[in-house]
């Protein structure tokens, strides 16, 4: 009896020791949560006024705002969501539905798992090395101007180019949390659907997309917050300006990219800039995944 007793004081003396490391380890990482908020806070908001949202970017030390980069940004985001995001649901769907045991699917997985953990810079060279950097006069480039003209946005930076490079970063996001979303659907309600003679198709489109549609939902935006302050993939394909340009066969300015550029600038105008930029950008990828988590299924 008195060992028994001696074991379970023991297994809670552990308990009590590995939640207090539990807590610690988290309130660490809580703490510079906060501070990095508290900094962007503290000189970030002093640099927000309506300029911000209604003038170009500056040079040198004039004033100005970031209109033209918050316009670009969300042109090669909305672009980059319309491109990643049929293809990520389209590749979860056969990973829960059709394939989800063959060898098919386990190679579709392990490249995904594979994609999601590449650094974005190396996405950013893949875009450039097919997209921006081409051989002059090519076929490909031939064909291209022959087909789109002044439109096409092969061999030069572009919006496209930068869309491109974000819509691989969107695909595996979304194909995870397609193919996790779909998993979740009861079998019950596939054999319901199928038992009332609904081909296999149309039982994914009407019954388990719709279950799951939060889920999906969510992880769209996930992808978005994901890809909402990537600078590097967009120095090697859309390059950025800093004039007022909305043409996304051409470089356009950026907001990660003006953030980086003027973080680097001698000049203080151009550092509250990037403070405000920054903020603009940690409120919007905040908002998304608040918005993301509140949207999850609860699980029963």
């Amino acid at each position: 009896m008195k060992k028994n007793n001696s074991l379970i004081m023991r297994r809670k003396a552990w308990n009590q020791v590995f939640l207090a490391l539990s807590v610690a380890a988290a309130a660490f990482g809580i703490l510079w949560l906060a501070l990095i908020l508290y900094e962007l806070l503290s000189k970030g908001l002093g640099g927000l006024n309506m300029k911000v949202f209604t003038e170009i970017t500056p040079a040198g030390n004039d004033e100005g705002g970031l209109a033209n980069a918050i316009v670009g940004t969300l042109e090669i985001t909305s672009l980059a969501v319309v491109l990643g995001t049929p293809v990520g649901l389209l590749a979860g769907t056969y990973l829960a539905e059709y394939g989800r045991h063959s060898w098919l699917a386990n190679l579709i997985r392990f490249v995904n798992d594979i994609l999601l953990s590449t650094p974005s810079i190396l996405v950013g060279l893949f875009i450039w090395q097919i997209v921006v950097y081409n051989v002059p006069d090519s076929p490909i480039e031939r064909t291209c101007v022959a087909i789109l003209g002044p439109y096409c946005f092969l061999g030069h930076f572009s919006g496209i180019a930068g869309s491109f490079a974000l819509a691989m970063i969107v695909i595996p996001v979304v194909v995870r949390t397609t193919e996790n979303m779909l998993l979740l659907v009861p079998n019950g309600l596939r054999e319901a659907a199928a038992a009332l003679g609904a081909p296999r198709s149309n039982v994914i489109v009407t019954v388990t997309w719709r279950a799951a549609r939060a889920g999906i939902v969510t992880g769209g935006l996930l992808a978005i917050a994901r890809i909402s302050g990537e600078t590097a993939p967009l120095m090697f394909t859309v390059l950025g300006q800093n004039n007022w340009a909305t043409d996304m066969t051409h470089e356009v300015a950026a907001l990660p990219l003006i953030i980086y550029n003027f973080a680097n600038s001698p000049y203080d105008s151009q550092h509250a800039l990037a403070w405000a930029g920054a903020l603009l950008i940690t409120a919007t990828v905040l908002t998304l995944s608040v918005v993301a988590r509140l949207m999850q299924p609860k699980r029963s």
